[in-house]
């Protein structure tokens, strides 16, 4: 088959990866400008050098046997550590969260900057419309009806593409909301004087980690703090400049001493952070050749959204 793949994250790409495998033609298509997506790595350039943030996934673990080889062979390849800072199963990615989406597209045929607005069907199959016209490097691919469509992105933006075609699957998606995320990210000449390198529960902070201090990192002190779901949820609308302040003297709460000036202040908010998932694992319908897979179909973890992937080729390849 030739097959479309709307979101180039961990579930699309362990989709299309299998399909691969069994000698299908994929294509995905993603709206970020690179790999990433909530596994993104952002890199600022200070006057102490180089900074780097994980400020979306923080770490990954792995129970299913299956995911387990995969991170052994990710491993083996140089994309993961482990960090037993966050605990004696916890990997990340190396020098980046990203670095793991990346090694996976580099496998694939992904257009990235290609956000998918709609599906439309015709006697020769499925159309992706997008936001914009494609560049000249893709237009062909982007012109040409597939056999089959695969939505692998958050269950509100699903819900969206799916609305049209498959009523009852949009509804499944549009009944898994996602809880919000913002993300600060500080950068510091020097050490803060901080115990540990995660802060975990403390007041409006979720999660707050010294990036820097990961495993493969380099560049000057890094931390990325993450606010509650409830906090996040009700300052949603806020501007970037006064989350970060806030984060930035949540941080200062949980420090021993006065906190340097930073080299750089900045936050970021995810809309769709933590999904509430169902256990269906994947959607497959036969007769139209539409499926969704995502993390929102298994449980809120990036394992899950791997194997949502996996488990949605495993239905393709058994018809």
């Amino acid at each position: 088959m030739r097959i479309a793949i709307v979101g180039a994250g961990i579930a699309g790409l362990s989709c299309a990866l299998r399909l691969q495998d069994a000698e299908h033609d994929v294509t995905l298509f993603d709206k970020g400008r690179g790999a990433g997506g909530r596994m993104s790595t952002r890199r600022v350039e200070t006057s102490a050098g180089n900074a780097a943030f994980d400020h979306g996934a923080q770490y990954l673990t792995a129970r299913d046997p299956a995911f387990v080889a995969a991170i052994d062979a990710w491993a083996a390849a140089g994309v993961v550590a482990r960090w037993p800072a966050a605990g004696d199963d916890a990997w990340v990615g190396t020098p980046g969260m990203n670095a793991i989406v990346k090694h996976l597209a580099d496998q694939t045929q992904v257009h990235w900057q290609h956000q998918v607005t709609a599906l439309r069907r015709s006697d020769a199959g499925w159309h992706v419309e997008l936001l914009a016209p494609a560049p000249l490097a893709s237009a062909a691919a982007v012109d040409a009806p597939v056999d089959a469509v695969v939505i692998a992105v958050p269950a509100e933006q699903a819900a969206a593409l799916l609305a049209d075609h498959d009523p009852a699957m949009a509804a499944q998606a549009k009944a898994c909301r996602s809880s919000p995320s913002w993300t600060a990210m500080l950068a510091f000449a020097e050490p803060i004087p901080i115990t540990g390198d995660i802060v975990r529960h403390a007041g409006i902070i979720g999660w707050a980690a010294r990036n820097s201090a990961k495993p493969g990192r380099s560049g000057p002190e890094a931390w990325v703090i993450q606010a509650t779901p409830g906090w996040s949820t009700t300052h949603l609308e806020d501007s970037v400049d006064s989350v970060a302040e806030r984060l930035h003297a949540a941080l200062a709460d949980q420090a021993d001493g006065p906190l340097p000036t930073p080299l750089h202040r900045t936050a970021h908010r995810w809309r769709y952070a933590r999904a509430t998932a169902t256990d269906r694992g994947a959607l497959w319908n036969a007769g139209m050749r539409l499926g969704a897979a995502g993390d929102w179909l298994l449980a809120p973890r990036i394992e899950s959204a791997w194997l949502s992937g996996r488990l949605l080729a495993d239905q393709m390849l058994a018809e």
